[in-house]
């Protein structure tokens, strides 16, 4: 299977038990979603999985998710606030001004930023309301309900409108990141990016803890300011992210498969991981099948060239998750027999790119997969820049990467087509290039006669460019 599947860890998912049978049913990459959860019950949960990776002999990632500048309401009783079309509602950003007329939001310049007649929107979308007037002075906004209603506590607020002045990481995010710095962590994702520079200053962060390591960094397109900004994102983090809740609320709903498409070709271009998230399979929260929708939005983005695809509330607080990840897991082999999803082409960059040599090297390597029919290639993995460019390329060979770190292996699990295995026996390269062969052939999962093509560095044991192609069959 090429296309990776991410499952979400949560109460319905987090015994050691399910995460177990979850592997099993195909899952490459764990996320956490730090939106819920403590920290204790997510030290509990990545310990579980380190053992299970040691244990089933498995390279399954972690993804850890900050919560971003998430903007919400307080509460609002255990009834919620009930109004009518046409009514005035008064938010406030002093939590000291709270009453059954003044609903509170967490955000301090919420007065200041939005302007009469934007609009907000809240409880992903399903209540609208339009900006009257804005009282900073009084750290108020008052705004017109377009429909009636009921809002209940804690919902999110959606500002499609507005410029929003919140900074890209909330204390509570800061605190988050030192917890997952200590943490044996592969991924790290950045929700509600606006710019490149959102990226750019989590990265400098991690790069302010010395001692710690420096997390690829995963950015989540929900934002129109990102859509935007999509080529200087995708330029600056290690990979994309196309959260399709916030981001269908944040812009017309009817803009977000062609942006979805957009965007995966361009990670593509750019030899970035995409992830596609949320509602892929929504129905299997409750039901033990997926609906006809559903199965055609997998299949759709498999065939898109996604790099994995994301479960969120089917796996967290679904009443099915293994059941989940097994339809899913179907739904992508069946596609993946399609011809058209295979062999992306797009030529390496010449004028000042310092790569040239190794996407040069990687270009002319999968062109001969291609041609030659070869069933593998074969890179071994130290920064996994090759690895990722290789799997940029879509070849139907399937791409075995060796590497001697475990955590290089687990972050590259999360790559299209990419199968992570261990090696740590270097001599010199034909003496390598034979010794991953016949591992590869004592594991079944090579045959005597498969042509296979390596793309590696000469000397073979240390990092570098890839400058070396060579086509063999396994004897």
């Amino acid at each position: 299977m090429k296309t990776k599947i991410v499952a979400t860890i949560g109460p319905a998912s987090d015994s050691p038990a399910i995460l177990r049978k979850m592997i099993y049913a195909g899952v490459d990459v764990f996320r956490l979603n730090f939106s819920h959860g403590t920290h204790d019950t997510f030290r509990r949960i990545i310990a579980d999985i380190h053992q299970l990776n040691q244990k089933l002999g498995t390279h399954v990632a972690i993804l850890a998710d900050l919560q971003g500048p998430k903007i919400r309401i307080g509460e609002t009783g255990d009834g919620g606030r009930i109004f009518k079309k046409g009514e005035l509602l008064i938010f406030t950003v002093k939590a000291e001004n709270v009453s059954p007329e003044k609903i509170l939001i967490n955000y301090a310049n919420f007065p200041n930023d939005v302007r009469p007649g934007e609009t907000i929107l809240l409880d992903d979308g399903k209540i609208a309301m339009r900006v009257e007037a804005t009282m900073p002075d009084k750290g108020e906004v008052v705004a017109k309900a377009l429909a009636s209603g009921v809002l209940y506590s804690r919902k999110g607020v959606n500002l499609p409108d507005t410029d929003v002045s919140l900074p890209s990481l909330s204390e509570k995010d800061k605190d988050d990141l030192t917890f997952i710095l200590d943490q044996q962590v592969d991924w790290i994702a950045l929700s509600f990016v606006r710019k490149a520079a959102d990226i750019e200053e989590l990265i400098a962060l991690m790069k302010s803890y010395r001692d710690k390591p420096l997390l690829p960094v995963i950015a989540k397109i929900e934002k129109p300011e990102a859509v935007k900004e999509i080529d200087a994102i995708i330029r600056v983090a290690q990979g994309i992210m196309v959260a399709r809740g916030d981001l269908g609320v944040e812009v017309p709903l009817e803009s977000v498969p062609v942006i979805q498409k957009r965007i995966v070709q361009k990670c593509i271009a750019g030899a970035k991981p995409v992830i596609i998230a949320t509602q892929m399979m929504e129905g299997m929260i409750n039901n033990p099948r997926p609906t006809r929708a559903e199965v055609n939005d997998v299949a759709n983005s498999v065939i898109d060239g996604a790099d994995a695809l994301m479960l969120s509330g089917e796996t967290s607080v679904g009443i099915f998750p293994v059941e989940t990840v097994t339809t899913m897991k179907k739904i992508i082999r069946e596609v993946e027999l399609f011809e058209d999803i295979y062999d992306k082409q797009h030529q390496p960059e010449v004028k000042k790119n310092p790569h040239f040599i190794s996407d040069a090297v990687i270009y002319s390597g999968c062109n001969l997969a291609r041609e030659t029919n070869a069933k593998a290639i074969v890179s071994v993995a130290s920064t996994g820049y090759s690895t990722a460019k290789i799997s940029s390329y879509r070849p139907k060979a399937t791409i075995f990467a060796f590497a001697d770190k475990a955590r290089t292996l687990q972050r590259l699990n999360l790559l299209w087509g990419v199968h992570p295995l261990f090696f740590d026996h270097y001599i010199n390269t034909d003496q390598t290039i034979a010794d991953l062969m016949k591992t590869l052939k004592e594991a079944n999962l090579l045959q005597q006669g498969d042509l296979i093509v390596h793309i590696s560095n000469m000397p073979i044991n240390r990092p570098g460019k890839s400058n070396m192609i060579k086509l063999a069959q396994v004897e």
